[in-house]
């Protein structure tokens, strides 16, 4: 199972945010354990580094981390398709509208997100990190 990972919900993790970090670590655990195939996109990854990098203060420890992080999630790359795309769409959330389309060039199967109503237009189901435990735990 393929799913992208919203900014939101890696950020809960890396910067401990609760109460949403004992959920979205476990998706985490799923793509540690290779049971899931975590995707985040290349402008997730570079607003994750300056929110990172604002909250550390330490950039060799940032660097360490995005190092572990591209380990543990492919990265889907933004090109101009991507963007022209994004742009049609006209959503209010430009970003969330680069992320679906990227998904969708991906074949994910899943958006895992606190911020559902962004992504309302999505046919995509995109589900909370809760809800993403919970329907895995229904397939067992």
């Amino acid at each position: 199972m393929k799913i992208l990972v919203d900014t939101d919900v890696t950020l809960d993790v890396l910067l401990k945010r609760e109460p949403f970090y004992k959920d979205s670590i476990v998706v985490f655990q799923l793509a540690n354990s290779e049971s899931i195939n975590g995707v985040l996109t290349a402008v997730s990854i570079t607003n994750i580094f300056y929110l990172l990098q604002k909250a550390r203060k330490d950039i060799t420890d940032v660097y360490q981390i995005m190092d572990k992080l591209t380990t543990l999630f492919s990265v889907a790359a933004i090109n101009e398709a991507t963007i022209t795309n994004a742009l049609a769409l006209r959503w209010k959330d430009f970003e969330d509208a680069v992320q679906f389309v990227a998904a969708k060039e991906n074949e994910v199967d899943y958006i895992i997100t606190r911020n559902k109503t962004d992504f309302k237009s999505s046919d995509i189901p995109c589900i909370s990190p809760t809800e993403f435990i919970a329907f895995l735990k229904e397939k067992e």
